[in-house]
Parts: C-alpha cells; sequence; structure tokens
C-alpha cells in the first residue's frame, strides 16, 4: 500500500533532473531528519523534486520571526511547521496562565507565526495538528473539565480549522490526527525511540505522514486524482447481474450487501465533491444499467455517472474511450474492480492510471480506500457539484459532433454564449481552482489560491478576465482565465491564460484573444507578449500563440495590437 520508510530512503538514488523543482522548508521542534527523507522520496513518486531545507528541530519561531533567517533566504515556495504533542504537552505543563486559556493562547501564536510568514514571502503553510496523548489525569473525565490538557488539545485542534484553515487560503492542515486514529497511537509513536533520539514518529507512520504532506502539495501543484472509474459486478454490487438477475444482487442492509451500500455512498460524496464518476464493466449495456434504474436499494443513480460504457471490449481500451470523452489525463483516474486479472491488464496498457489493489472481502474495501487517501484537494467550489452533468452534457456533444460532415456549421448550431467578467467575489474559488486543476491548456502554469486571486483583483498593474460558455446542450460554467500584467506603457504581458479541455475546437481561443485585444486597444497598449513554460502536461499548446499569428522574439511571442484583425468565432456575449 505505501512504501517503506527503506524503499522511500533508495528512491533518493532515482534519475529526477527531469520532475519539477519545488521548494519545501521543513520546521520542527522534534527531530525531523528521518520526516525530511521519506518527504523527499514520497515526492519523487509523485513526479516531483523536493528541494527541502530542515531547520534545526526547535528553531521554529527564531526561523519564522527573524527576517535574516536562513528559512527566509531560502524563500520556500511551502512551508510544513511540525509541532509534536510531546511538546504541547510540555508547554501545557510549564504555562504560566489559566490553564482554560492554554488552546486561545497556543492558536494565537501560530496564527502570529503564519501572518508573519505571508507578510514576508509567499509560501503557502502546512501545519500538523496535534494526535491525541491521554495523559489520564482525569480519565474519561477530561472532557468535562475544560483545564485539562485533553480538552484544552481537542479545543486546538478545532480552532486550527475554525480560526486558521477557514479564514486563511494559504494556511492548510496535515491532519495527523486522522491519521492516528485509522492507523493507532502505537504505531505512530515509540516512547523508546522518541526519549533517545527527540523523534516522534516511528519509522513505519513516517511514509504514512510523508504521503498526507505531499499530497497537500501535490494537490496546489495541479496532480490529484479527477475521476472514479468503477467495475459494477462484484464491486459496486454483489454477484453478477447477467447471471443472478436484478432480484439476487447483493446490496441493501443485510449481509454483505451492507458493504456494498457503504461503499456506495462513499462514491456519491466523492461526486457531489466534485469528482467524476465513469463506469467500465464487461456487461450487456441494458443489463448493467437495470439496478441503477430499478433497484430499490441502489445509492447511486444514472444521473451520478459522467460516462457509463458497458460491453465485451478490452477494459483498457473502454478506459481509453472514458479519457477521450472527458479529456483528461490518465494519471488522473482511479480504477476499481474486485478482478486481478482485469486489474493487470489495465495497469499493463494505462501505466499512469490508478488501480488499487482492492482486498478480496468487499467488508474490507472501504477501510482500505480511506486508508489511500486517493482524492486530495486544496480548493472546494459549489460549482463542483455540477461536473457530472458537464460531463453527461460533453458526451452528447461528442455524439452531436459526428452528426455533422462541416465542423463550422456544428459550431453555428451550438447557440454559444459566454459571460466575460473581471475576477469578483462570486468567480474568486472557481478561478482559484481552475489555476490549480489545469495542466493541459495552460501555458504557463502559474497556481494561485484565493488569497492571491484577491490579490490581483485589486491590483493597478493588472487586468483580469474570466469567461463561462454556454450552449443548447448545457452550461459549461466557468471555463477559461485570463491575467495580464502591465509591463510598461506600451506592453501588456498574458501571465496567465488557461481553459479547461472540455472546450477545445469551439473558437474559444480565437474569442478569447479577441477579448484580450479590446482589453489592450481601450487602454492604450501596442504590444501583447504571450510565454510558453513547458510541461509534462501542457504540450498540446506549445505551437498555441503562433497559430494566433504572434511573432516569437527570445523565447517570447509578440502581437502588434494595430495590425490585429478580430478573428471570426460563432460565440456571443451575454
Amino acid at each position: 500500500m505505501y512504501r517503506t520508510f527503506s524503499e522511500l530512503k533508495k528512491d533518493l538514488r532515482k534519475n529526477i533532473q527531469q520532475l519539477k523543482k519545488v521548494k519545501v522548508a521543513l520546521l520542527g521542534d522534534t527531530a525531523t531528519q528521518f520526516l525530511n527523507i521519506a518527504l523527499k522520496g514520497t515526492a519523487i513518486n509523485e513526479g516531483i523534486n523536493f528541494e527541502i531545507f530542515e531547520a534545526d528541530f526547535g528553531q521554529v519561531s527564531r526561523q519564522i520571526l527573524d527576517p535574516s533567517s536562513e528559512y527566509y533566504e531560502f524563500d520556500a515556495d511551502y512551508t510544513i511547521i511540525f509541532e509534536s504533542s510531546h511538546k504541547l504537552l510540555g508547554q501545557y505543563y510549564k504555562f504560566s496562565g489559566s490553564q482554560n486559556a492554554f488552546a486561545e493562547n497556543k492558536i494565537n501564536y501560530i496564527a502570529e507565526l503564519y501572518r508573519t510568514i505571508q507578510s514576508r514571502t509567499k509560501s503557502r503553510v502546512i501545519y500538523c495538528n496535534f494526535p491525541g496523548i491521554n495523559n489520564q489525569i482525569f480519565g474519561n473525565f477530561s472532557t468535562k473539565v475544560e483545564s485539562s490538557f485533553i480538552f484544552q488539545q481537542n479545543k486546538l485542534n478545532y480552532l486550527l480549522s475554525a480560526e486558521l484553515a477557514i479564514k486563511n487560503d494559504n494556511f492548510f492542515i496535515a491532519d495527523l490526527l486522522s491519521i492516528q486514529n485509522k492507523w493507532g497511537r502505537d504505531f505512530m509513536f515509540s516512547p523508546n525511540i522518541y526519549i533517545n533520539t527527540e523523534m516522534v514518529l516511528s519509522l513505519d507512520a513516517l511514509p504514512v505522514v510523508a504521503h498526507h504532506m505531499v499530497s497537500i502539495i501535490s494537490s496546489l501543484e495541479g496532480k490529484f486524482k479527477k475521476c472514479l472509474i468503477l467495475d459494477l459486478d462484484n464491486t459496486t454490487w454483489g454477484g453478477i447481474i447477467g447471471d443472478d438477475g436484478l432480484e439476487k444482487i447483493q446490496i441493501g442492509s443485510l449481509g454483505i450487501g451492507k458493504a456494498f451500500t457503504e461503499f456506495q455512498h462513499w462514491v456519491k460524496a466523492l461526486q457531489k465533491r466534485g469528482v467524476i464518476i465513469a463506469v467500465c464493466s464487461k456487461n450487456d449495456e441494458d443489463k448493467a444499467k437495470e439496478p441503477f434504474e430499478k433497484h430499490p436499494d441502489m445509492v447511486l443513480k444514472l444521473d451520478d455517472i459522467a460516462v457509463f460504457v458497458a460491453n465485451w471490449e478490452n477494459k483498457a481500451d473502454n478506459i481509453r474511450k472514458i479519457q477521450q470523452i472527458l479529456n483528461i489525463g490518465f494519471d488522473s483516474m482511479v480504477f476499481l474492480d474486485d478482478n486481478p486479472f482485469e486489474r493487470n491488464i489495465v495497469r499493463e496498457n494505462l501505466p499512469e492510471v490508478c488501480v488499487p489493489e482492492l482486498p478480496e472481502d468487499p467488508a474490507e474495501y472501504l477501510e482500505y480506500l480511506y486508508s489511500l487517501n486517493l482524492f486530495e484537494t486544496a480548493s472546494f467550489s459549489e460549482n463542483d457539484t455540477e461536473r457530472t452533468k458537464q460531463y453527461q452534457v460533453e458526451a452528447q456533444r461528442v455524439i452531436a459532433l459526428e452528426s455533422f460532415t462541416n465542423v463550422e456549421d456544428f459550431l453555428k448550431s451550438m447557440n454559444m454564449v459566454s459571460d466575460v467578467q473581471a475576477f469578483n467575489s462570486f468567480s474568486k474559488p472557481r478561478v482559484s481552482q481552475l489555476t490549480q486543476r489545469s495542466n493541459q491548456f495552460n501555458l504557463r502554469t502559474i497556481r494561485y489560491t484565493e488569497q492571491d486571486i484577491e490579490n490581483l483583483m485589486s491590483s493597478d498593474d493588472h487586468h483580469t478576465i474570466s469567461f463561462t460558455l454556454e450552449d443548447k446542450y448545457g452550461d459549461n460554467g466557468l471555463i477559461c482565465v485570463i491575467v495580464l500584467e502591465k509591463k510598461n506603457e506600451e506592453t501588456l504581458f498574458i501571465d496567465t491564460w488557461l481553459m479547461s479541455c472540455r472546450v477545445l475546437k469551439r473558437g474559444m481561443e480565437d474569442f478569447t484573444l479577441n477579448t484580450i485585444v479590446d482589453i489592450a486597444q481601450k487602454n492604450g497598449y501596442k504590444y501583447i507578449v504571450g510565454e510558453y513554460l513547458p510541461t509534462a502536461k501542457n504540450q498540446m499548446v506549445k505551437d498555441h500563440y503562433e497559430k494566433l499569428g504572434f511573432t516569437e522574439q527570445e523565447g517570447r511571442w509578440i502581437l502588434n495590437v494595430d495590425d490585429y484583425q478580430q478573428k471570426e468565432v460563432f460565440i456571443s456575449t451575454k
């Protein structure tokens, strides 16, 4: 499931020259040398090269409060602050004020560290919450005694979320408490190692903790899972629909059926969060759809499925079909199948797809999947809840296009309308999320948090534009983001140009450029400058500016505003 610490250590020998480099500062109040190794090894397996500055332990305050410290000289992209429950307990014992106020005092200290970092750097902060220590002073009664350590620690973990994480876009929590809840305190902590080495995490726990921390950073860097593909027989329900019939498949509240029902509730919750759900089943399509349509105990319905593929073809080929419709990377897909043969077929033919090794007993599916933390995210917006419908509609568009011999006629028939606006408080969450999610059509791959978007909205040196796209099949929502930066009185630089791949080949690129040129002309700019920064995933836009008529000069692309002829598009403005 997880690589061992020894395996992660060996992974540091791999060739990482081609991996994206990310600068991470690791600050702790206990020894972090082995955590450093685990983080680097885990990141390599996620396709990222961590350059880590590790401060001596016990220097959290000094490194952050001293403006001339090595921490600020390093200029980290991410700052991981690992303060342990054991040191917290020591602080509690020594606290001079009323112990009822201990959690409030500590959260104020953490908030001050965060504000100081934000005032001096652009680093995002990942702070570890506090796994429980039951010091047995009051036993179970401690939850009713406000001054007890248990009460104050629980309150502190709550305040980390309620007072800091929710209110600050660049503050994220590495949930060590949930790891301990899953794996147990004896797995996480070895008293002997702690007393002799000042290391609070066991060697077995290090890969799990590192995985959670790296998952946060991977998500912010645009590397995360977007789609869950489900097999049906003995994965989504018990039994084989084609052999057993509708009445005899196992689902509901009795026996092993309960395991499949709870599994479906989990999938449904992911769908509501914005994860795309697809079906890939070896079945006749009408038989495969029957439980979704007729079984009273089915939690999942056809409306929850973005793409439904059921036939007798190779599952790797069917997943390729799903990928073509969704237009997302294979590395953002997770495929669940109870059959080891099918799992191996997909692994061999589509190695980028994540294929978990499901337990043989369906009763163990969920606990196993919980432990993998497959669907880490760094953002959530209300638009996410509409994602399934948007992809269902996209499948309709793909089918409709096949009936036209002329693409221009198809585009005219679409009745496309775009709402073009500067970023605002309503679009801010979705804009931020798109910058974090978009990898393929993304010219410079700059990631922005909501706080970064807020700063751009109030900047006199930037123009911001968001585009929605609606057609006769449905509303795609916000699908394009532009950030323009004033370089001088004559030059406007395209800092960010990204688009959802769902709207490719509909003229949105031309429509967007027409809009950019309009802004340039209204504000007296003579030149628009674009730049393409290659990544492993954005090869599709390497010729973007050339196709749009820009001229290359010293690695950048220049467009003369006065010479520009508005491009013909079939998109009107709302």
